[in-house]
């Protein structure tokens, strides 16, 4: 995944973070109006509903932008490198011309016929709320468009090869690091920092110790 890319990715991450968190907000304050208050919200039912449709198009965006949508490449990966890579620009075609044509196009239609329907209780209109549908698919048409320019080059698109890649990288560190730590201790060796062990022969003088009389035991002296 390129450096812009990524970067997009996560800026679309934290807008999905953010919306998620005024969704629930509203939604927790409609709850506690209705039954605390006993005094129902006239406007967040609405807003809850617009919020979901934004957070919807914006996660999509963000999931598509880093590969982590579901794919069903099972037949793909059979199939010769040549036809992967026939495969792989039919996709994001695909993708492309359905964020073009669906989103970008049509949610221009939708903005050009509601934009001055007011929404009761609220100071924006329904156009207004449209805006997410051709912004996602702006978002989404660029980057099927990379990954059209990365599949005509060869690259593999299947099946989130990016996530894939991240996570083998992150088990072989976490490998790495595990035997470099069974390894600074071996069975029976020395941990590091552990003084040597000095046992005395069998028999032996201690170091300090007093060096063992020689008188006879029979009493006679020499």
């Amino acid at each position: 995944m390129s450096a812009l890319r990524s970067r997009s990715v996560g800026v679309l991450r934290w807008i999905s973070i953010g919306l998620f968190v005024v969704l629930v907000a509203v939604v927790v304050w409609q709850v506690f109006a209705r039954q605390v208050l006993s005094a129902p919200s006239a406007w967040s039912t609405t807003v809850s509903q617009y919020l979901l449709i934004w957070l919807v198009l914006f996660s999509v965006a963000m999931v598509f932008g880093e590969r982590g949508h579901v794919a069903v490449d099972f037949f793909a990966r059979m199939l010769p490198r040549a036809g992967q890579r026939i495969t792989n620009v039919l996709v994001a075609l695909s993708v492309l011309a359905f964020a073009a044509l669906g989103l970008v196009w049509g949610g221009l239609r939708g903005l050009s016929i509601s934009w001055h329907q007011a929404i009761p209780g609220l100071p924006v209109t329904v156009g207004q709320m449209y805006l997410a549908l051709p912004i996602a698919g702006v978002i989404i048409a660029v980057f099927a468009l990379d990954d059209l320019v990365r599949a005509a080059r060869g690259g593999d698109m299947l099946a989130g090869d990016d996530a894939q890649q991240a996570a083998t990288i992150s088990a072989a560190e976490t490998e790495e690091a595990d035997g470099m730590a069974a390894g600074g201790s071996a069975p029976g060796g020395t941990a590091p920092g552990d003084a040597p062990t000095g046992d005395a022969p069998t028999g032996g003088t201690a170091p300090g110790d007093a060096p063992p009389d020689d008188t006879s035991t029979d009493g006679k002296g020499a």
